[in-house]
């Protein structure tokens, strides 16, 4: 029987919460679900921008998937209170990172997470056009390219601060750094 994911209240920074309500768009489940269908995350998972504990709870529904920490900077309601930046070591039996960072941190979060290097993957979902970028490719992409780039075909919904589910004009992948795996990226649809 799958366990539901860690809620409980801890402290953590206050710094940027005046900020994160403007930076925050919940991940549709399917946009999730599609990832489950590619990639498997056996163990625990750590989803560090949990928001409204959507992501999460997709998560938990994943084969293999044996618990889901989740946390937040922000108190929106689920997981617990952590400043994922700030945190400087895996917690918990934790083998992977999955979340949609806030776009205005993207690459401090997929340095960070290779960084903390859970045993298992990392996988960010983040826009397209991530992949370009000079300073990404040399703090990145040239020391820690993904293992797999996943395309959306389509565009993806996304809420913004709790409100109606939007497609826009953003095309989207899931990008996933695999410590199993070895040679260059792959890249996929879906």
């Amino acid at each position: 029987m799958k366990s539901r994911a860690v809620r409980a209240q801890v402290g953590a920074s206050q710094e940027g919460l005046d900020k994160a309500p403007l930076d925050f768009f919940v991940t549709h489940p399917s946009s999730v679900e599609t990832l489950l269908r590619v990639e498997k995350f056996p163990g625990v998972v750590w989803e560090p921008v949990c928001g409204d504990g959507t992501m999460a709870r997709t998560l938990e529904l994943g084969d293999g998937v044996a618990r889901v920490a989740a946390s937040d900077v922000a108190d929106r309601g689920f997981g617990f209170r952590r400043d994922f930046l700030k945190t400087t070591m895996l917690f918990g039996g934790v083998n992977h990172i999955v979340t949609n960072p806030p776009f205005e941190l993207a690459d401090q979060f997929v340095r960070h997470a290779l960084r903390l290097g859970p045993p298992g993957k990392v996988a960010m979902f983040l826009r397209l056009a991530f992949l370009e970028g000079s300073r990404r490719g040399e703090t990145i992409f040239r020391t820690h390219p993904p293992s797999r780039v996943w395309v959306f075909s389509r565009r993806q919904a996304l809420r913004r601060n709790g409100g109606e589910w939007q497609s826009g004009l953003i095309a989207f992948a899931w990008y996933v750094w695999d410590r199993g795996s070895s040679g260059p990226t792959t890249l996929g649809w879906l």
